[in-house]
């Protein structure tokens, strides 16, 4: 399975359905990714060999202002709640 080509429709699919909601992709994210490692990809084939390499433009993808019209991938930005200190009781 691992060298099947399939298109990039079928692959966004796969990969979305396998992967952690941080790390999901949009069809424009994949459009993206295409554009700039043309290298890996021939012609229009998609294979599941390319899936880290996705997974770890992913991880390294800066986030962008969306007002800036450029399709990233949502905000792991962990909010962090104050709890009252327990170690002085």
């Amino acid at each position: 399975m691992s060298d099947t080509i399939i298109g990039k429709e079928q692959f966004l699919i796969e990969h979305n359905r396998l992967s952690p909601i941080k790390l999901q992709a949009t069809f424009a994210l994949l459009t993206q990714f295409q554009e700039e490692k043309r290298p890996l990809l021939k012609d229009a084939d998609w294979s599941f060999k390319l899936r880290p390499h996705l997974i770890s433009w992913l991880i390294v993808l800066p986030l962008i202002d969306s007002k800036k019209k450029k399709y990233v991938r949502k905000s792991t930005k962990q909010n962090f709640k104050n709890y009252p200190e327990t170690h002085n009781l």
